[in-house]
């Protein structure tokens, strides 16, 4: 029972992105906590949809919070350091069927749970540290963890893909800019990225604006259906009062 007590602290204890205990641990405005480094680059993946949501409770906010150290929960979290206790590894950071393995685990493989477009490798919670830490490594760009990673290379030079051609619609290497793409349309992938999120969300937009347009029409169309049904009803209770006063009448004379 006591174990059991140990593994549900270390669990309130651990940052629910990395799956390791806290470290610099900031608390946002939902409630949730996290590792700094961790819900940064979260955000940063988030910046060019103008979101920062969290991970856990999805709330969103379209300013993104300042950060401030939780003292209280640091020191929390290095008292349960002294004790000597690790966190434990739970099942659910096994791979599964469905999941992507880490690429740098040797012996049972440990679940990715990010994939580096720079280095194109997955890495699980332990391995990917490295990418929060090293300088040069907090420049890569950070995925969810992915299968398809050597789609982003280019099969004639083994390059990865960054550029896309506008000319040809299709995603290229940089000596594919100055080979066969040479003289063509060509941006950074990142580029393009932003230009089609920007016309989605235009295009989502007037889509959701026309809605609003037909769901106005629809209700001024029942209003004009619920009057012309009550002016009906009307004018047949008029007929029938003068069918009544017709026969009362009738009846008076004969």
């Amino acid at each position: 029972m006591a174990h059991k007590g140990v593994q549900l602290d270390q669990e309130a204890f651990s940052c629910s992105i990395c799956l390791d205990l806290l470290k610099d641990p900031v608390t946002i405005p939902c409630g949730h906590s996290y590792c700094m480094s961790c819900i940064k680059n979260h955000w940063d993946e988030e910046d060019m949809k103008n979101i920062h949501s969290c991970p856990q409770c999805r709330q969103t906010s379209t300013a993104r919070p300042v950060l401030v150290k939780n003292t209280m929960l640091a020191d929390l979290v290095e008292q349960l350091k002294k004790t000597g206790l690790e966190p434990a590894a739970a099942d659910h950071c096994y791979t599964g069927a469905e999941d992507v393995v880490c690429d740098v685990c040797t012996g049972r493989k440990l679940k990715a749970v990010k994939s580096c477009l720079v280095c194109l490798v997955s890495y699980c919670h332990e391995h990917l540290q490295p990418h929060y830490d090293v300088p040069q490594l907090k420049k890569h760009k950070l995925v969810d963890p992915s299968e398809k990673l050597q789609e982003n290379v280019c099969s004639r030079h083994d390059e990865v893909m960054k550029m896309f051609c506008r000319t040809d619609h299709q995603c290229i290497c940089y000596l594919c800019s100055v080979d066969e793409h040479k003289g063509h349309d060509t941006v950074s992938s990142a580029a393009e990225r932003t230009e089609r999120q920007t016309e989605l969300k235009v295009s989502r937009q007037k889509i959701q604006q026309r809605i609003k347009d037909k769901q106005k029409d629809v209700k001024v169309l029942q209003q004009e259906a619920e009057a012309i049904s009550l002016k009906d009803f009307f004018t047949l209770n008029n007929c029938l009062d003068w069918k009544h006063n017709a026969t009362v009448f009738s009846n008076m004379i004969s």
